[in-house]
């Protein structure tokens, strides 16, 4: 019998999309306390103004916020403490060159539970411009209309 894929979603950056073009996507998992494990599966983590970066060949979470636990002790962790991401070596060499050429950059695109850990998917991105913005806005204007057309073509 096949094992069911679970995935349960716990926060998606969705600005990321308007404001990236998002290149390729890599699942990493995150080494966090017991507070922060606690914290995430209540669903409070925020991933809006977070960001990835590698440093001396690890790869880190940086300003992702994660709520203190509303249960935990003294020992509850501070909600914007850089996280250690955990990739392959070979992944994080090849996220490396690309990170150093100019206007490319690691973002976290969602956080998620698959088989019991916690993962987290960043993606290699490149900044849009306004231009880009406003052309995908209107793709999807376009799209949304068409949709609506169909649908009523469909009911007369």
């Amino acid at each position: 019998m096949p094992e069911k894929q679970t995935e349960k979603i716990f926060n998606s950056n969705r600005a990321a999309a308007h404001e990236y073009h998002l290149l390729e996507r890599f699942e990493a998992g995150l080494v966090l306390t017991g507070t922060e494990v606690k914290a995430i599966r209540g669903g409070k983590v925020n991933l809006k103004d977070s960001f990835a970066q590698i440093r001396n060949g690890e790869a880190w979470l940086v300003n992702c916020h994660i709520s203190p636990y509303e249960y935990g002790n003294r020992q509850n962790h501070d909600p914007l403490r850089t996280r250690k991401l955990l990739l392959h070596a070979q992944e994080i060499r090849r996220l490396t060159g690309k990170v150093e050429e100019k206007g490319f950059t690691l973002i976290p695109t969602k956080i998620y539970l698959n088989k019991g850990r916690i993962k987290c998917e960043i993606a290699l991105a490149k900044g849009k411009k306004l231009y880009d913005k406003r052309e995908t806005e209107r793709r999807k204007e376009a799209d949304r209309e068409a949709r609506k057309a169909i649908k009523q073509r469909r009911t007369m």
